[in-house]
C-alpha cells in the first residue's frame, strides 16, 4: 500500500508536500470558519473590506484561530501587495526594506502594501518605532498578529494608529466544520477511506487551535494502517500518538482557565505553597501565558499581602520582568519561587479594604472641598483667600510629625487604613497609634 504522500497516487500536486492546514487554507471570507463577530454580514471587518477602506489593525487572539489567514484574505480582497515577516526573526532592516518597496508600489503603480507581522509583541520599542511614520502616512497598511494583550506589548503611539480586533477561540461546532471540510475537500485526504472514531477527543486535544487540530488529524492518518478493504480507522489511540502526549484538561479561554487561576490565587491567599505550585503546574502544562500568571501575582501581592510584607510586591513585579526577559521553560522557576514566597508570606488585605472604602465615600460624597491649609497657593490672590495658611510642615516638628487635619471636614475623623497585627503591619499599626493618639486603629 503506498504511503499517504506517495507519488504513485494519481493527481497529487506539488502542494501535497505542504501541511494539511496550508493545503486547505481558506481562499475567501465565505470559506473562513469562525470570527463571525468580525466577518459576518454587517460586521466591522467585512464592512471595511466591502468599502475598500482598510486601515492598519492588530489581530489579538490565541494560536490557530485564523490571524494569518485573515491577513492574507484582507490583502487579496483589496488586491494589495502582501509581505509577511515574523517578529522573531526579522529586524528593523527588514521593515525598512519593505517600506521602500511599499513607497514604490504606491508612487509607481498606485498599489497598496500590507505588511503582516506575526508575533508583533516580540518586536522591541525601536523596531516598533520604525513602523510609526509609514503607518501614519499610509505608505503601508500594518496588520499585526499577537497572542499577547497589545495594551501591554505594543507601544502606545503604534497602538493608537491601529484598530485592535479580538479573535475568539474556535468552538466545537467550528472545529467540526473544519474537520469535515478537510476530509471532503483536501486533495489527499478526500481520496482516502477515513473513519474518524473519536473526533471529540481530537477536538479536545487541539485546544481550540485549528492548525493543531489539522496537524493532529493528518499525523493520526499517517499512523493508521488500512484494513483489508482499504479503510483507515483512526482510533483514539492513534490520535493520542499523533499528539505525542496525554491530555491535560485546560482550556485557556474557558471554564478551566477561570477555575484553575481561581484555585491558584485562593491557595496563595490561604498560605498553601504546595497547592499553589500544583495549580501553577496545571496552568503551565496547559499552555497558559506565564506573564498572565505573573500579573495575577502582582495584584495578589498588594491585595492579599500588602504591608504585612511590603517586599512581596517588589518580588512579584521583579518576577514579571524576569519572566518577560527569560521566557519559558525557565520562567517556571521564577514563577514557582514567587508563588511559594507569596503563599508563605503573612497576609493582610487592609490596603485593599482602605481604598475600597475611600472610593465608596468619594462616590457618596463627591467633590468635598480640600481644607484651606492644604491648598496650593501659587498666586498672591490665592494667598489672600487663605490658601495654604496655617499649614504645618511636618519636618519642622519633633519626629517629623505634627497632628493636623488632612481629610475634608465631613470625614475628618474617618479611618480607612486599619493595619493588622501581622508581619510588618504590626509595626506600622503601633507607629500610627503612637502618632495619632486620638485615633483608634
Amino acid at each position: 500500500m503506498p504511503d499517504l504522500f506517495s507519488k504513485d497516487e494519481p493527481n497529487v500536486s506539488q502542494k501535497s508536500v505542504a501541511p494539511l492546514a496550508e493545503r486547505i487554507r481558506p481562499k475567501s471570507l465565505d470559506e473562513f470558519v469562525g470570527q463571525e463577530h468580525l466577518i459576518g454580514a454587517g460586521k466591522p471587518l467585512r464592512i471595511m473590506l466591502e468599502n475598500g477602506d482598510v486601515a492598519s489593525m492588530i489581530f489579538w487572539g490565541p494560536p490557530g484561530v485564523g490571524k494569518t489567514t485573515l491577513a492574507r484574505l484582507v490583502a487579496n480582497y483589496i488586491k494589495a501587495e502582501f509581505y509577511q515577516i515574523s517578529a522573531v526573526s526579522a529586524g528593523v532592516k527588514d521593515v525598512r526594506d519593505i517600506i521602500l518597496r511599499a513607497e514604490k508600489n504606491l508612487k509607481r503603480f498606485n498599489k497598496r502594501t500590507i505588511l503582516f507581522i506575526d508575533e508583533i509583541h516580540r518586536f522591541n520599542k525601536a523596531q516598533q518605532d520604525a513602523l510609526l511614520h509609514s503607518v501614519e502616512d499610509g505608505t503601508i497598511i500594518l496588520i499585526g498578529a499577537t497572542t499577547e494583550n497589545p495594551s501591554f506589548e505594543v507601544i502606545t503611539p503604534l497602538l493608537s494608529r491601529c484598530q485592535v480586533y479580538i479573535l475568539e477561540p474556535l468552538g466545537k461546532v467550528e472545529l467540526e466544520r473544519i474537520i469535515d471540510y478537510a476530509l471532503k475537500n483536501d486533495a489527499i485526504l478526500s481520496r482516502r477511506k477515513i473513519k474518524l472514531i473519536d473526533r471529540d477527543f481530537l477536538i479536545l486535544l487541539s485546544g481550540g487551535d485549528a492548525r493543531r487540530l489539522l496537524n493532529g488529524l493528518e499525523n493520526a492518518v499517517k499512523l493508521t494502517k488500512p484494513d483489508a478493504e482499504g479503510f483507515l480507522t483512526v482510533t483514539k489511540e492513534k490520535i493520542q500518538d499523533a499528539f505525542q502526549r496525554k491530555y491535560t484538561l485546560y482550556d485557556k479561554q474557558g471554564e478551566q482557565h477561570y477555575d484553575i487561576i481561581s484555585a491558584f490565587i485562593k491557595s496563595i491567599r490561604g498560605s498553601d505553597p504546595d497547592a499553589a505550585v500544583y495549580w501553577m503546574a496545571r496552568m503551565l502544562d496547559g499552555g497558559e501565558d506565564p506573564k498572565f500568571i505573573a500579573r495575577r501575582m502582582i495584584i495578589l501581592a498588594s491585595e492579599d499581602i500588602g504591608n504585612a510584607d511590603p517586599y512581596a510586591l517588589t518580588l512579584a513585579t521583579s518576577c514579571f520582568t524576569a519572566v518577560d526577559y527569560v521566557g519559558m521553560p525557565e520562567a517556571r522557576i521564577m514563577l514557582a519561587q514567587t508563588a511559594t514566597y507569596l503563599a508563605s508570606a503573612p497576609k493582610s488585605n487592609a490596603s485593599y479594604l482602605a481604598i475600597e472604602e475611600a472610593l465608596q465615600d468619594v462616590k457618596n460624597l463627591p467633590n468635598l472641598p480640600v481644607p484651606l491649609h492644604l491648598r496650593n497657593a501659587p498666586t498672591r490672590l490665592m494667598e489672600n483667600f487663605g490658601y495654604g495658611e496655617n499649614y504645618k510642615y511636618a519636618h519642622d516638628f519633633p519626629g517629623h510629625f505634627v497632628e493636623q487635619q488632612y481629610l475634608p471636614d465631613n470625614l475628618k475623623d474617618k479611618i480607612y487604613y486599619k493595619p493588622t497585627d501581622i508581619g510588618k503591619e504590626k509595626e506600622i499599626r503601633e507607629r500610627l497609634n503612637r502618632l495619632w493618639k486620638k485615633k483608634q486603629r
